[in-house]
């Protein structure tokens, strides 16, 4: 590691001298610090000098004695009017218009399949559908909320990558009816899956972006027994079973499709959502550690 990779770790150190370090702010320091590392290799993308772009990213950061004290001093229940962020003019334009784009798509779409006469447009429309639906997603992940700070652009992308081929995949589904032809349905089916597991890995390997406020409210409440947030690895098998419960349901729902028709095969996605509610409830709501679960 390079020292000017080093920057912005020295910074933080030296900006948090003389702090008491407290639990609460011992978390602060580390939010603060992948926020920054994030927000350096951003600017470090655009053309800026690694030196620079750590001061840059500490200054837009602000007065770190300032944002401890209001964190210590503000109370849960006022936080989320305190530190409220209202969404950009700009993003709240581009989703509209968009959203209005995905819904026209959606309609041909729709139009599509009880009418012949729209079935040009259909690929026009999947297409259109999903792009517009993984640049919503992608746009939205890049925003500062309340709660949350931005996603890393690699990483928003990701997620709307992985939207737009799940809304194509789906939308291949709506486009092989009535007919059902092979090739549109495992099509289908594969863009369905990848999506699948590309929204799979994101979740698992997902790093927490909650601002700071919004972490002590969650510590406050870590009672109430969320495994997944205090179990990464609870979190990792869940995902690795959302796999094969989805890949095997896909599998099922094709199989049956070409042996005894659409109108039973659909019935494999009910069981496998049956099975995965049963699965998140088991491992969400386990008994604690210690107790017999077959006392009453």
């Amino acid at each position: 590691m390079t020292d000017d990779s080093l920057a912005i770790h020295r910074l933080l150190d030296e900006a948090f001298a003389g702090i008491e370090m407290t639990p609460e702010a011992r978390d602060l320091k580390e939010e603060m610090r992948a926020n920054l590392v994030a927000r350096m290799a951003e600017l470090e993308q655009s053309g800026v000098s690694s030196a620079v772009s750590a001061q840059r990213a500490m200054a837009e950061l602000g007065d770190i004695r300032s944002i401890v004290a209001d964190a210590a001093a503000a109370p849960s229940t006022a936080a989320w009017l305190d530190q409220r962020v209202r969404p950009r003019p700009g993003y709240v334009v581009r989703t509209l218009l968009l959203s209005l784009l995905a819904a026209a798509a959606l309609g041909v779409l729709v139009w599509s399949v009880f009418d012949t006469a729209a079935l040009d447009w259909q690929p026009v429309a999947i297409a259109v559908l999903a792009v517009a639906g993984g640049v919503i997603v992608t746009d939205a992940l890049r925003q500062e909320t309340t709660s949350s700070y931005p996603l890393p652009t690699g990483r928003a992308i990701g997620y709307g990558v992985a939207t737009t081929v799940g809304l194509a995949g789906a939308g291949c589904v709506a486009a092989a009816s009535p007919e059902w032809p092979v090739g549109l349905l495992v099509a289908a089916g594969v863009l369905l899956i990848a999506s699948a597991v590309a929204f799979t890995y994101l979740g698992v390997t997902q790093t927490n972006r909650h601002k700071p406020w919004m972490v002590r409210l969650q510590r406050e409440h870590q009672e109430m027994g969320d495994v997944f947030a205090g179990d990464p690895a609870a979190a990792a098998r869940f995902g690795i079973y959302t796999v094969v419960v989805w890949t095997v349901s896909s599998a099922a729902f094709l199989l049956l499709s070409f042996t005894i028709g659409w109108t039973w095969s659909w019935l494999t996605f009910l069981v496998g959502f049956a099975v995965w509610m049963v699965l998140l409830a088991r491992m969400q709501f386990l008994p604690p550690k210690g107790s017999d679960p077959h006392k009453s």
